[in-house]
């Protein structure tokens, strides 16, 4: 054998091996990239896969082909028909192969599952099964500052009525309870007697028990006596405040305390001046409610309302 032959034979050798290595390494791609991209994967240019030449497609089992092995093909073939079960059909009808872009699979997303832009973010304790009346509640009065005696003494009765009830329930009884109870104005509250505290309690609509008539009208009556003494039951209130509202920063419904250390502080100053069902936890309730702490989450719609109310705080006179 002559050189040149020899040198012949040394070159198709070292050329078989670098095609044997091509296709392992393809294999190897191929085998791969079909686990990231399972819609289907198809070579743009030729039979022999790259990563330059991998594309996410919907396209006929025909065009799904590759040299490296006839196993290969019919594994392909197979997620071929997964495919058309699972995938959504993102491609025209009218062309043979289109691309799916990340962009085309978003926006069929948002078509899927459209937004409601109108639908507004609330505490998280306000659920698709709240009732209207207490998303009312939570929508329009809680966390906005009340001044009014009258308004505030409507919210302690209420608050003291969680005692028995939650929140709705006792949203239900409002009206009722402004009727029985002379609009909540303390000085007539004050005034009632044995026979307004009887047919209170017979009112079945109502669900108010005896004692519990008997705290509300003390409750009057102890207004009655800040109001000679501070000018104010709103005076005395706020005061605790500096007629200003504490503004929290809740993420979560767990953040929002049962009971505060200003609560506390209320509570035992309430229970000194006779007023009853006033504990920490209920004038906690009674302080959120009246907008004297807020603690609407920072994500609800209504934190940024509350808090520019709060920003404009009531000037004591």
């Amino acid at each position: 054998m002559n050189k040149a032959s020899a040198g012949n034979n040394i070159m198709e050798k070292s050329k078989e091996r670098r095609e044997r290595y091509s296709r392992t390494q393809n294999s190897f791609l191929f085998k791969h990239f079909k686990k990231v991209y399972p819609l289907g994967i198809q070579g743009r240019s030729s039979s022999i896969l790259s990563v330059s030449s991998i594309s996410v497609s919907s396209t006929d089992s025909s065009s799904l082909t590759d040299s490296s092995s006839a196993l290969d093909t019919k594994i392909l073939l197979s997620l071929e028909t997964i495919r058309r079960i699972r995938a959504p059909n993102y491609h025209d009808h009218s062309t043979e192969t289109r691309e799916v872009s990340k962009v085309s699979i978003v926006q069929q997303s948002t078509h899927d599952h459209p937004i409601d832009e109108e639908e507004l973010k609330r505490c998280n304790w306000i659920t698709k099964n709240s009732d209207k009346v207490y998303v009312s509640f939570h929508d329009e009065q809680w966390g906005v500052p009340v001044y009014e005696d009258n308004q505030l003494f409507e919210l302690l009765a209420m608050s003291g009525m969680l005692m028995d009830y939650n929140w709705t329930e006792i949203l239900k009884r409002k009206q009722l309870l402004r009727e029985a109870f002379g609009g909540f104005e303390p000085n007539i509250v004050a005034n009632m007697g044995e026979k307004e505290i009887v047919e209170i309690a017979a009112n079945k609509e109502l669900g108010l028990a005896e004692c519990r008539a008997r705290c509300m009208i003390d409750n009057a009556r102890a207004i009655a006596k800040v109001v000679r003494e501070c000018g104010s039951f709103s005076s005395l209130l706020w005061g605790y405040f500096d007629y200003k509202p504490i503004i929290n920063k809740y993420r979560y419904p767990r953040n929002v305390p049962l009971r505060s250390p200003k609560a506390e502080i209320i509570s035992k100053e309430l229970i000194r001046r006779g007023f009853r069902l006033v504990g920490p936890v209920i004038t906690q309730a009674f302080i959120q409610a009246a907008g004297m702490t807020m603690d609407h989450l920072v994500d609800c719609f209504r934190y940024s309302e509350c808090v520019s109310l709060a920003e404009n705080p009531w000037r004591h006179v």
